[in-house]
């Protein structure tokens, strides 16, 4: 007698025993925080690097000097670091993984920036050290108008920067980080799914107030000679930039929000905006 045996294959076996039951409403749960955590982490990483050059916004966009004057002692003009051209993604960002993954989520791709960032860091100060090769001296002794040049010199103090300058970033960015959450998390608690703009554009302006003040006061106070007058004006300026910056942006959070409801649906969307928001607390 002849027994037929018959088996039937089961979809994912081997990957339900490594990573647990396959999910494919999770799974499409979390593209959403993978894009805009790959947006995040790259705008705030490349915004660390290019952040040695200060340019002038003024000139760029053909305008004269603003000519701020401050306490009497200090004229300042809007001469802002390359950084702030792409920092904003960073705003917007944070305030759309706060709509839909809350406190956790942004909690999360804020401590991995901030540990990247030092990484960074790190790896740029010891290539720094590195011996440079005697024909790539050589090679790049004169510039192209034939003045003697030092590529290793302009290679150090363009990619190093100072140990105030990276504590005062990093503390900067993680303190406002989690005010942005805390305050983002509270007014929706007030304003309901209604008011996509004052939550976000409201946590953006007080989180990024004091982002301005703690980098400078860090770097350049504590670390640094400057007085606090000095920190305050220029704070104020940087402040100002935001400010404005914060503000013409908003429209990009209801083109993020329309592209996410559509992609993850209404009814799914509003229930991860839900329990996003169950967690008010600072820490």
């Amino acid at each position: 007698m002849k027994v037929i045996y018959h088996w039937k294959a089961k979809p994912y076996t081997w990957l339900n025993k490594l990573y647990g039951q396959f999910d494919s409403n999770k799974a499409q749960k979390d593209q959403p925080f993978i894009v805009l955590s790959a947006i995040f982490l790259t705008n705030a990483i490349l915004a660390e690097i290019i952040g040695v050059k200060i340019f002038s916004l003024e000139s760029t966009m053909g305008l004269p000097a603003a000519g701020l004057d401050f306490f009497g002692q200090f004229v300042l003009d809007f001469n802002l670091t390359a950084g702030a051209v792409i920092w904003p993604m960073v705003f917007i960002t944070t305030d759309v993984i706060n709509e839909y993954f809350g406190k956790k989520g942004v909690k999360k791709i804020s401590f991995l920036t901030a540990f990247l960032i030092s990484y960074i860091f790190l790896v740029i100060y010891l290539v720094t050290r590195l011996s440079p090769a005697p024909f790539w001296l050589e090679l790049n002794s004169f510039d192209a108008s034939g003045h003697p040049f030092d590529i290793d010199y302009a290679f150090k103090t363009i990619f190093r920067q100072g140990l105030g300058i990276i504590i005062g970033s990093l503390t900067a960015f993680l303190i406002a980080q989690l005010l942005d959450v805390y305050i983002f998390q509270r007014l929706r608690h007030l304003t309901g799914k209604r008011m996509i703009w004052l939550r976000a554009t409201g946590s953006t302006l007080v989180s990024q107030l004091i982002d301005s003040f703690v980098v400078l006061g860090i770097a350049f106070y504590l670390f640094g000679n400057w007085s606090l007058k000095l920190v305050v004006a220029v704070g104020t300026v940087n402040y100002i930039y935001k400010f404005v910056v914060a503000i013409l942006l908003t429209p990009l959070l209801y083109v993020a929000h329309f592209f996410i409801d559509r992609y993850l649906g209404r009814d799914v969307a509003d229930k991860m905006a839900e329990q996003a928001g169950e967690d008010q607390s600072i820490f």
